[in-house]
């Protein structure tokens, strides 16, 4: 099936909607040079079929001998192209209109319309790359800071797929030795390998074991943190979006209740996404407007990764900060002590007493702003600093892969001690392998190709 599937030759708009300088149609196949000659004039008169691989060339596209736009013609030959297939690629004037119309002639001329990260998936199965380093690709497109990209750079370049192929590499070490034991129990095999086997066991399942712990991390980088400011009204919430921001996004006043609806917006707080949330602080709903945002506000609280509670520093603590204290009592969160500015009268001790961070500041100065920051950024860390340039595991199909992993080197490890027979032994180790091919595309399942590229926007 899947070789029919790669017979055809496709194509797709692979720049993005809208109008700009420059948009691509980009074809993959066989007949991608013979489909290029079919609407390419060049100014040089020689045909597509002719052009050697990684050259340019200036001409026109058109329709029935009629000139559609000026381009230029990219060709990439087998088998040194992203797909390892002959690649032609349309640079044109980037309107809509145009696109389409060159899109649509590629597809009179026999290519069909690509489906959803086709180009890529053909990369995989034409062997370029393997599964790890395909979804790389979305997650560059999606990267949301510096250090998101560098960490799907890096798993782009193959550093993820040479970590988990040195972890295969000493699974299937172990695995030839007790098949050896298993076929030659005449030579006595085990006993002199085993104790080697199990500290190479261990020290698998120590490195398999690191990259778990480094998981979290790496999900952060990639996926981001959401973020949820609320307070009592008029404490200062959209003065400190705002601040962070460090631009006007809220509407500050002094009447309380000026924010009605959620605001989003996404900040980068050393190298981590933030999805920072602007909440109404309307805490007794005087009408159905504001009751929409009372329950929009705590909706956001519950799916919240992290809670910043604001309290008014000129002011005592009263019953309704103790209300929203106790709402998200089972919530991270980090207690901001806001309006510094105008005098300190609330009682410090009582909100140390319940949250483990407390920060002073003033959004409206933007003092000691750098301080919550630094909080945010040492919850998204746990403590640590998260290094984009290492290997690291964002990928949470990777990650429940590699828990099957480390599960099944647990049970190896069982077994043999236990004296169980080699066979089981073996099988154990067998299926840590099945995982691990499945991290890189070894094995793999129609529909699991289907599940991964779904996500792909259509042209890459």
């Amino acid at each position: 099936m899947l070789k029919d599937y790669l017979s055809d030759t496709i194509a797709a708009i692979s720049t993005s909607c809208g109008e700009g300088g420059i948009g691509i149609v980009r074809l993959s196949g066989k007949k991608a040079l013979a489909i290029a000659d079919k609407i390419f004039i060049s100014r040089s008169g020689a045909c597509a079929a002719n052009f050697k691989s990684y050259t340019l060339h200036y001409g026109k596209i058109c329709v029935q001998g009629q000139p559609l736009d000026e381009v230029l013609l990219s060709v990439m030959r087998k088998p040194k192209s992203y797909t390892r297939e002959d690649v032609v690629e349309i640079n044109c004037h980037g309107g809509a209109v145009v696109l389409q119309k060159i899109l649509a002639l590629a597809l009179e001329k026999g290519a069909r319309l690509a489906e959803p990260g086709e180009f890529t998936k053909r990369a995989f199965l034409n062997g370029r790359i393997d599964l790890a380093q395909a979804e790389a690709v979305i997650d560059i497109i999606r990267a949301k800071t510096d250090s998101a990209l560098r960490l799907s750079l890096s798993q782009l370049s193959g550093g993820l797929s040479k970590e988990i192929n040195k972890i295969r590499r000493g699974v299937l070490d172990i695995l030839v030795s007790l098949e050896a034991a298993i076929d030659f129990p005449e030579e006595d095999l085990q006993p002199k390998n085993k104790q080697k086997n199990l500290q190479n066991l261990k020290i698998i399942s120590a490195n398999l074991e690191q990259l778990l712990q480094d998981s979290f991390g790496g999900r952060i980088l990639r996926e981001g943190i959401q973020v949820v400011i609320c307070g009592r009204p008029n404490v200062g919430k959209s003065s400190l979006l705002n601040a962070l921001l460090k631009k006007e996004r809220s509407i500050v006043t002094a009447i309380a209740g000026t924010t009605r609806d959620t605001i989003e917006e996404l900040l980068d707080i050393k190298g981590i996404p933030v999805k920072i949330i602007d909440t109404a602080g309307i805490l007794r709903a005087r009408n159905l407007i504001e009751k929409q945002a009372v329950l929009r506000s705590h909706k956001q609280i519950t799916l919240a990764d992290l809670v910043i509670i604001l309290f008014e520093a000129n002011k005592k603590l009263n019953r309704h900060d103790w209300k929203l204290v106790k709402q998200i009592k089972h919530k991270k969160a980090i207690a901001v002590i806001n309006k510094i500015d105008l005098g300190l009268k609330i009682e410090k001790d009582e909100i140390a007493g319940v949250f483990q961070k407390v920060i002073e500041l003033s959004a409206k100065k933007g003092k000691n702003l750098k301080l919550l920051e630094d909080a945010i950024a040492e919850f998204a860390g746990q403590g640590k600093l998260l290094n984009p340039e290492s290997i690291c595991v964002s990928n949470l199909r990777h990650i429940q892969a590699l828990k099957k992993v480390l599960e099944a080197l647990k049970q190896t490890k069982s077994s043999w001690e236990q004296n169980d027979s080699l066979e089981f032994v073996a099988q154990s180790l067998k299926d840590a392998g099945v995982y691990l091919d499945r991290i890189l595309g070894k094995s793999f399942s129609e529909d699991l190709l289907e599940k991964i590229f779904a996500d792909f926007c259509i042209g890459k």
